[in-house]
């Protein structure tokens, strides 16, 4: 199918054969955070990489940072294979052995005795810790009094920076020529989110995990002399990033989320608490694609207008303000959301660290994609009457760009 990796700056088209993916200037895998729900977007890339699609922009917030910069700090043909190895890494406790029991078997178990398996992984979280992510404060409670901001926290993730210089290649991550990468964080000190971008700076492993410390678990970290937090507390996905920064190419994005904005009114405090996270880190994604749709429908028929202007009357400041707001390109998001969680759909889902829970996400988001992919016009560039469209495979028709005004 499709090959190909583009300087990260766009100023190269995708080359691909067979697919539509030659139209587009920029190919942007968009990484949503969710704690241990993470390794769906492993087994996302996972299912991208084997159709030999390759972006060439990566950003992320929260785990989705995490799983950036393993992306972007490899080359193509190990990114699969350090993804699935920085996940087995931090899926172990780092005291305790793993319970001995075989994934394959566990699926067998009937619901109740996986929901007891699943606790007891949560809560050797809670009181262990991730080998390779975080451990537990020696004394937790100086928390509570007047400290440093970087040790305000319940735990430590300082084996966090030793894990992402082993399995990412922070010379390949600053190399914006072989992909561009984005992570968002915080600023603690004056509430304004962040973007770090190797356009613009050097990333190093304080960037990714800024952009993942969740209060009150994780300690803000300080990046040239401001501290920063997990960029979910304002927005938990970069999608309006990336398409508002390159609103002047051709642009195929896949949106990939972790928590769905659409699911039953809970009945239990159980649900309750499940539905609360999925609303408050969902991000109202669709939110922002209905929002860039209507602007970019605006964007077009401004350069429509335009055209009607006689050329005596287009030497003037207002004539170039409104060249400079209009487009004519054309976007297409294939959205990516884990529904499906099915026994893993519990309150402490995002932070269940355990190997059976990981392979579960991982399979999961292989399987979204592969049926995703089953639909090689979705990643058409869409028409020039169209020009923003998003698709998701658990809906079924295409929302597009309407053509009339409201």
């Amino acid at each position: 199918m499709a090959t190909m990796a583009t300087p990260a700056n766009g100023s190269k088209k995708v080359h691909a054969a067979n697919t539509g993916l030659a139209a587009y200037e920029v190919i942007a895998l968009v990484l949503q955070g969710g704690g241990a729900l993470g390794s769906y977007q492993a087994g996302v890339y996972e299912g991208l990489a084997a159709a030999n699609i390759h972006p060439n922009w990566v950003a992320g917030i929260s785990i989705g940072a995490l799983n950036a910069a393993i992306i972007a700090g490899n080359p193509p043909e190990k990114r699969v294979d350090q993804l699935r190895g920085f996940w087995e890494t931090i899926c172990q406790h780092p005291h305790s052995p793993p319970l001995p029991v075989d994934s394959a078997f566990a699926e067998t178990w009937p619901s109740a005795m996986r929901e007891m398996l699943d606790i007891w992984e949560a809560s050797r979280t809670v009181m262990e810790g991730q080998q390779g992510f975080f451990t537990p404060r020696v004394f937790p409670w100086l928390a509570l009094f007047r400290n440093t901001p970087d040790t305000a926290s319940l735990y430590d993730t300082t084996p966090m920076r030793a894990t992402l210089e082993k399995f990412a290649d922070f010379e390949r991550i600053n190399d914006a020529r072989q992909m561009r990468v984005s992570v968002g964080a915080v600023n603690v000190r004056n509430g304004n989110f962040a973007y770090f971008d190797n356009t613009r700076m050097t990333l190093r492993p304080e960037h990714f995990m800024a952009s993942g410390a969740l209060p009150p678990g994780f300690a803000a970290v300080e990046i040239d002399g401001e501290y920063y937090w997990d960029g979910g507390l304002v927005s938990n996905t970069p999608l309006y990033h990336i398409l508002t920064n390159e609103a002047h190419k051709d642009s195929l994005v896949f949106q990939v989320d972790l928590w769905s904005a659409q699911d039953a009114a809970p009945t239990d405090l159980i649900e309750v608490a499940i539905r609360q996270k999925d609303i408050q880190y969902s991000s109202r994604t669709r939110m922002i694609t209905e929002y860039m749709e209507s602007t970019q429908k605006y964007r077009r028929m401004l350069q429509e207008l335009m055209a009607l202007v006689p050329e005596a009357n287009r030497d003037n400041a207002w004539y170039r303000r409104a060249e400079k707001a209009s487009c004519d390109r054309r976007f297409n998001v294939i959205h990516l959301i884990y529904k499906d969680k099915g026994e893993s759909h519990s309150h402490y889902m995002d932070y269940d660290f355990s190997p059976l829970a990981m392979h579960n996400h991982w399979r999961t988001g292989l399987n979204d994609i592969h049926h995703t992919l089953a639909h090689p016009e979705w990643l058409d560039l869409p028409p020039a009457d169209k020009p923003f469209v998003t698709h998701d495979m658990h809906r079924p028709t295409p929302t597009q760009t309407r053509t009339d005004l409201p």
